[in-house]
């Protein structure tokens, strides 16, 4: 992770090496796939991992166009970047640009490929949900993301996801040159289903991932601050506000929650494989025990 105040996670760092390697190894073997059997859906592959490359090159610019934020400055938003700026000063890192989502869902996310490219972004939800302290939680919470470089490992995960996802929807069509390999086994066939196979294990990976980087970015945060409490009042506000903000405005931000600090669902309704985040109450017990550490005499 990056040098900062940010206590390290040898957990984390161990899970995303091990995400990053195995990422590198489904790479190779589509890559090979696409060679040995298809040039032309090479090209398409190469196209899609181009705007791979761009979605983690631009993924700051397209989270904020996903939810229509804006960048603002201190004098837009004083008493944000006021807090932002203490944090990142208690934290030693550099300050990440701020950004605020005018809708009503409460949540906040950070994204950016390095800490010197970041941005971290609340929504007008969250603004008028949560009090100072809730806030601060909140936002120490994502700047420990960007500390842990951890945005940057899911965004580029999530390019492989994109690369599988294009070859077994379009695999088909872009099957030309050699129709059969030597067992007579039709081309397409056999790329389309090593792409469902390689989408499987990317999106297993990534899930995992996710979970466990939301519960270290929990503790970070709140050994940060101090105030493990404040944090725990703040997701518990969060996810049970949720369940007033309409459907159709929790679905078109269904693509971001991996990303935010509380999935944007009106309950747990998903089988755990398939959560990008850890369950409430498994949370609220990860921070009880930052605030028993804290509590104990030195």
């Amino acid at each position: 992770m990056a040098k900062t105040r940010f206590r390290s996670d040898s957990g984390l760092t161990a899970r995303m090496g091990v995400v990053g390697f195995l990422l590198v190894v489904l790479y190779l073997g589509v890559g090979a796939a696409l060679v040995v059997y298809s040039n032309s859906i090479l090209i398409g592959a190469i196209v899609v991992g181009g705007l791979a490359w761009a979605q983690w090159y631009f993924s700051d610019k397209m989270a904020l166009a996903s939810m229509r934020a804006r960048v603002v400055t201190p004098e837009q938003a004083p008493e944000l970047h006021a807090m932002i700026d203490r944090l990142v000063a208690l934290a030693d890192m550099p300050k990440p640009r701020v950004a605020i989502a005018d809708t009503e869902l409460p949540n906040a996310f950070a994204t950016g490929r390095s800490p010197n490219h970041s941005v971290v972004c609340v929504t007008t939800g969250i603004l008028r949900r949560l009090d100072a302290d809730e806030l601060e939680g909140v936002l120490s919470h994502e700047l420990a993301h960007v500390a842990h470089r951890d945005v940057a490992v899911m965004t580029v995960a999530s390019a492989l996801g994109l690369l599988a996802g294009f070859i077994t929807r379009w695999g088909l069509y872009f099957g030309g040159g050699r129709d059969r390999n030597s067992n007579g086994v039709p081309v397409w066939l056999v790329v389309w289903l090593v792409s469902i196979l390689v989408y499987a294990i990317s999106f297993v990976l990534t899930r995992t991932l996710s979970r466990y980087r939301e519960l270290s970015a929990d503790r970070s945060g709140a050994y940060l601050t101090g105030k493990p409490s404040a944090l725990a009042s703040a997701l518990t506000k969060i996810s049970g506000d949720m369940a007033r903000i309409p459907t159709r405005d929790l679905r078109a931000a269904g693509s971001m929650n991996a990303f935010f600090i509380t999935p944007a669902i009106k309950s747990e309704q998903f089988m755990s494989i398939f959560a990008t985040h850890p369950p409430l109450d498994r949370r609220l017990e990860n921070l009880a025990k930052v605030s028993a550490d804290l509590g104990r005499p030195m």
